[in-house]
């Protein structure tokens, strides 16, 4: 009933630049945040950003000034700009949105590969 779908990833050298996006269907009432996590091989998944719903961000230390979180809300979608990006930010990407009563909700990943 409730489904997120993420979207934009790809295979791009180093330094280059990718924007994934993360589409919301159905009816969400009591989010409050909204976020990325990425799973690489043979890792645990680690949060990258997250927005809450007051507009405030946070984001991984490997990833500071490189990746941007941001919405929009008309579309109910969550975008991740992501410039600068190094072989090390390759991994499966998930969207993720955080409930005030319900259990999390994920995406069904999208993949990020960056050659050197």
């Amino acid at each position: 009933q409730v489904q997120l779908v993420e979207s934009g990833g790809g295979l791009v050298q180093a330094g280059g630049s990718l924007r994934l996006s993360c589409a919301v269907s159905g009816s969400i009432f009591d989010i409050n945040a909204r976020g990325w996590y990425r799973q690489a091989p043979g890792k645990q998944r680690e949060l990258v950003a997250v927005l809450t719903t007051g507009g405030n961000t946070n984001y991984s230390d490997s990833v500071k000034g490189r990746f941007t979180i941001s919405r929009d809300n008309a579309k109910n979608t969550v975008y991740l700009q992501m410039n600068s990006l190094k072989p090390e930010d390759t991994a499966v990407y998930y969207c993720n949105v955080r409930r005030v009563w319900g259990g999390p909700l994920w995406g069904q990943g999208t993949q990020v590969t960056v050659s050197s």
